[in-house]
Order: structure tokens, then sequence, then C-alpha cells
């Protein structure tokens, strides 16, 4: 089931080769987690969902406020009995009709639910190795930073790792230094300084990624810094994690021959725990 425009249906024969969104990518999203009921960090999703839709150029629904937002994805994690924890995909695109020029500017949504095991974040596995995916590279211009349906670059990377069993990849963009990984943007510890790539290196501008720049203030011996970073700096790290909303935080242990810890990634996720459910 799904939420179609506010009505919940099985299918729905209103998506056809026509869809803008297959057609061009010309769609954003939002992937979201519900706990008991309660969209976790609904205000940051809602507002990058908004500048986001703003940033290209769609024009937005007068009734699509915050709450309408949460109302939405409530009415069908209810009705799918996930209010407990649930992943939730939200997407926004553009109407059909046109080329890569639309006929008007006006949009529709789908909102998908899938139930979750676990309300607390976890880490789920303490083997995971990455390595450079060096096939495409990330553009560094704002449209990287956003959440659209045009990802061929991480679907292609993501059989690149499997293929070379590996967890994941570490993403570049075109001057070759690290943007992000497959699924999550990506923090390097080294002696007392956190560092991750800035928004401006072309990485998503990560829900989970801010509450982590967030928290680490409360760590008053650690520095936080936003810079670019190179492949050759990650086998000089100490920790190397991969943040998104739906795993948390997981640390990466192997990164070709070297290999990680992780007591800075459960000192986080157990905050970010804290947070939500104290």
């Amino acid at each position: 089931m799904i939420n179609f425009n506010g009505i919940l249906q099985q299918v729905t024969n209103q998506i056809t080769t026509s869809n803008r969104s297959f057609l061009y990518g010309d769609g954003i999203f939002e992937t979201i987690k519900v706990v008991d009921r309660k969209i976790l960090f609904l205000e940051d999703h809602y507002f990058r969902l908004m500048a986001s839709m703003r940033i290209v150029r769609m024009k937005i629904p007068k009734n699509f406020t915050m709450e309408f937002f949460e109302s939405q994805i409530l009415l069908l994690t209810d009705k799918l009995s996930m209010s407990e924890s649930a992943r939730v995909r939200i997407t926004v695109f553009r109407n059909d009709g046109g080329f890569y020029l639309p006929e008007e500017n006006t949009v529709s949504y789908i909102i998908e639910a899938s139930a979750l095991t676990s309300k607390e974040y976890k880490i789920t596995t303490s083997n995971y190795e990455v390595d450079l995916f060096k096939d495409s590279f990330i553009s560094k211009q704002l449209l990287s930073t956003l959440k659209t349906t045009s990802k061929i670059l991480n679907v292609t990377a993501s059989i690149f790792a499997q293929e070379n069993d590996l967890n994941s990849c570490i993403l570049l963009n075109e001057d070759k230094n690290v943007v992000e990984t497959i699924s999550g943007n990506i923090f390097m510890l080294m002696d007392n300084k956190l560092i991750t790539p800035s928004i401006s290196e072309g990485c998503l501008n990560g829900i989970m990624r801010k509450q982590v720049l967030k928290l680490i203030n409360q760590f008053p011996e650690m520095q936080i810094e936003e810079s670019s970073i190179s492949p050759f700096d990650l086998q000089k790290a100490d920790e190397l994690f991969i943040t998104n909303v739906i795993i948390g935080i997981q640390p990466i242990s192997k990164y070709r021959k070297k290999e990680y810890g992780s007591n800075l990634s459960q000192q986080l996720l157990d905050k970010i725990n804290q947070t939500i459910f104290n």
C-alpha cells in the first residue's frame, strides 16, 4: 500500500511511462525513520525537502506544510500498523508532460513505508569493508547535495561493491577528494579531530550528518572540521564511519589494508539514542 497524493491505495495506474522522474530523474526524495508515531528529525527533513524543491524550481503546493507532511506519513504507517518503527520514503516529482522543459510545473507525491526491526539505532555489524569507486565522479555543485531520483552513480557503485565483496564504496569528486559513501555521509577521526567533507565538495546535505555535527560539541576534547579529505588521509585515520537516518552510524572496519576502531562511533550512537528516547 502507498499514499499517492493523499489517497491510500494498493497500486496506482497513475504512474506511467510518461512519468518525469522515470524519464528524466525529475524528482526529489526523503528517507525518514518513524518511531512510535514520531517522525525523527521532522523539521530537518521538511526544510531540506522544501529547499530541494526550490533549488530545482518545483512549484510547492500551498498545503505542503510541515503538519501536512507529518499527517500524510502517519496516515500510511498507521494503516500499515508500522507506527512502532518504520522506514518511510516520500518522493516528490513533477507531473507528466513536456520533454526537458515541463509543460507545467505542478507536482505529485508518493509515500511508501516498510517495517524496521529496531526502534533504537544499533551498530549491526562489526565487519564493514569499503574501497574507492573510481569509475565515475560526483560533481562539485549544488545539485549533488540534493536527494534527487538521479542516482545512477550510486547504483553502479553498489554493483561494483557487490562484485568485489565490499560492504560499500567511497565516492570521489572530480578533484579525486572523498565526498561520501554509497548510502551516507562519511566522517574521519584523526587524533582528536573529527573531519567530514564540506558541502562544497558535493556531498549530500545529510540529516544524520547534521546531528553528528551538533553532538560533537558535547565532546570538549574533540575538534570538528568540514574540509577536503584525500584518499591518502583515510589510511592515517583512527576511525571512519558512515551516517544516515536509517542506520544512524555504521563504523567502517577496513579500508584496503587499514583496520579501524569504533569507540567514538558507539559513543555518538549512544548520544543520538539518548536524544531520541530520553
